[in-house]
């Protein structure tokens, strides 16, 4: 009874040490590359468990490139891998290169992937030129007409320069700067509108992929729209503007006026004042120079009767006279 059950537990032992050893060591992996004609060794395939690599990850990758007839050290994949990268889509990179006779190394490779550009999506630009539509770029033309146009821009990826190299976003902007450059320096909007393939050929003149990760092989005028008449509205807020600045001059100057006027009317009362104050002292002179008999009683009537006089003819001056009372019917 003791041999049975040291027989089942010597079993058990063994599945259960099988069970490890398939379980960190991939045989099956192991065969497939065999077949395929991929010489790795069971060690190699362990030492990848102990560096933390999925074997997978390396092996079958390999067992594609060695299917492409790439050459591919394998040490250089795992180094790839550790650093980051995905040394997958860099294999497919490859074989997609060898397949359009793109001259493309696994060091160039490596390197594109590693700089966070997807280098499989730059080789099939390579291959198969990509279009980028630009935004609506708004320019003014020297007559003051504002002109909407949009470009369609060709490139096709440098992967030379795709390491280092602008974007996009770049490519757009130095298009969009073209085309505010010669609208604006056209005389008129008319001759961008007859002739717009002048955008193109001014913008394409200028080399604007330097330094980009892209080879620009055309750029295509989509549209060209009339805006707005910019050169008028600025004459129309230059007129309202100076209309403003004299409107606030008549007012300071009515202003001052008003001012003046105010000043006017305080002198004439300060000057009614003293003549009144004058005129008061006339009976105190008078009475004075009758007192002292320098003044007759008939001296005195005679003067109130050249007064009265006086004031009569002002009255009838005032209410138009009697000239004007006889025309009437």
């Amino acid at each position: 009874m003791f041999e049975i059950y040291g027989f089942f537990f010597l079993l058990i032992v063994i599945i259960i040490l099988l069970f490890f050893f398939f379980r960190f060591v991939p045989v099956g992996l192991w065969i497939s590359a065999a077949a395929s004609g991929v010489k790795v060794s069971i060690g190699t395939l362990i030492g990848m468990r102990f560096r933390r690599i999925k074997p997978s990850r390396i092996v079958l990758p390999l067992v594609k490139a060695t299917k492409a007839g790439l050459t591919v050290d394998i040490n250089e994949m795992e180094a790839h891998l550790l650093a980051g990268g995905n040394v997958d889509r860099v294999i497919n990179a490859l074989i997609a290169a060898q397949s359009a006779n793109i001259p493309l190394t696994f060091d160039n490779s490596r390197a594109i992937d590693l700089a966070g550009r997807d280098v499989l999506q730059a080789v099939q630009m390579s291959v198969n030129p990509k279009v980028i539509e630009t935004p609506v770029v708004a320019a003014i033309a020297k007559d003051g007409i504002e002109l909407r146009a949009k470009a369609r821009v060709t490139v096709r990826a440098n992967l030379d320069r795709l390491v280092g190299g602008a974007g996009e976003e770049t490519i757009i902007a130095r298009v969009g700067e073209g085309i505010v450059t010669t609208v604006g320096s056209s005389e008129s909007h008319k001759e961008v509108l007859e002739n717009p393939d002048l955008i193109s050929r001014t913008v394409l003149a200028k080399g604007l992929d330097a330094g980009t990760a892209f080879e620009i092989l055309s750029i295509d005028i989509a549209d060209v729209d009339v805006g707005r008449n910019v050169g008028a509205q600025l004459q129309m807020d230059q007129a309202e503007a100076d209309r403003r600045i004299a409107q606030a001059k008549a007012e300071e100057r009515r202003a001052m006026a008003i001012a003046h006027e105010q000043e006017m009317k305080a002198s004439v009362q300060e000057m009614r004042a003293k003549v009144v104050e004058a005129e008061a002292e006339v009976p105190k002179a008078m009475a004075k120079a009758l007192t002292e008999g320098k003044l007759g009683v008939m001296d005195y009537y005679q003067m109130q009767n050249v007064i009265s006089d006086t004031k009569m003819r002002e009255s009838i001056s005032e209410s138009g006279g009697p000239a004007q009372k006889t025309q009437e019917p």
